[in-house]
């Protein structure tokens, strides 16, 4: 078998590959930290990405975009029932700021269409306050395609070591202003 050779770049190459990536936006995005009666907190098994690493740190928690002009807290209502078909949830809280990540460079042109070199997320703490019947992640609210291939309930201190590790810093800042909230309720 004959190896193709190696790619070799320039040093100029690489830092023009470095500035395009860094001049890329973050996607706004919002994220939902939905907690039942008993203080855990839902995760699901992403259907794919290109973001899979591996067959362990492929779960995550609901998530998805602000449409331009949207209010982050009706895109977190309406995300969570597109992929969950969740619509019963009272308020606990939310991390005052946004909080970003990077995606790995080799993924950028295969995730968003290469538009964004991560996302910045506006995350909100939710207690779920219906039955877990409600919860549909094979035929989410408003025909969308299905997000998760499974799902459970998590201790919410264990998803940081269920996510890709790029966002790994995020989940861990989430867990840590949202664990107030994962005491179990009567």
């Amino acid at each position: 078998m004959v190896e193709a050779p190696a790619m070799r770049y320039s040093p100029f190459t690489i830092h023009l590959f470095r500035m395009s990536f860094e001049i890329l936006p973050y996607r706004p995005c919002a994220g939902m930290t939905v907690l039942n009666r008993a203080g855990l907190a839902f995760i699901g098994r992403r259907v794919d990405g290109p973001e899979h690493v591996d067959n362990t740190h492929v779960w995550q928690m609901p998530q998805g975009g602000v449409d331009p002009g949207e209010d982050p807290w009706s895109a977190a209502l309406r995300e969570l029932h597109e992929e969950t078909n969740i619509s019963s949830v009272q308020r606990l809280g939310e991390v005052a700021e946004w909080l970003t990540y990077d995606i790995p460079r080799e993924i950028v042109g295969q995730a968003w269409n290469g538009k964004y070199r991560g996302q910045k997320q506006k995350w909100f703490a939710l207690r779920f306050t219906g039955d877990d019947s409600e919860i549909d992640i094979a035929h989410p609210a408003g025909g969308h395609e299905p997000e998760f291939v499974e799902w459970r309930w998590e201790p919410l201190q264990n998803l940081p070591g269920l996510v890709v590790p790029f966002k790994r810093k995020t989940y861990e800042r989430v867990v840590a202003e949202f664990a107030k909230f994962a005491a179990p309720q009567s």
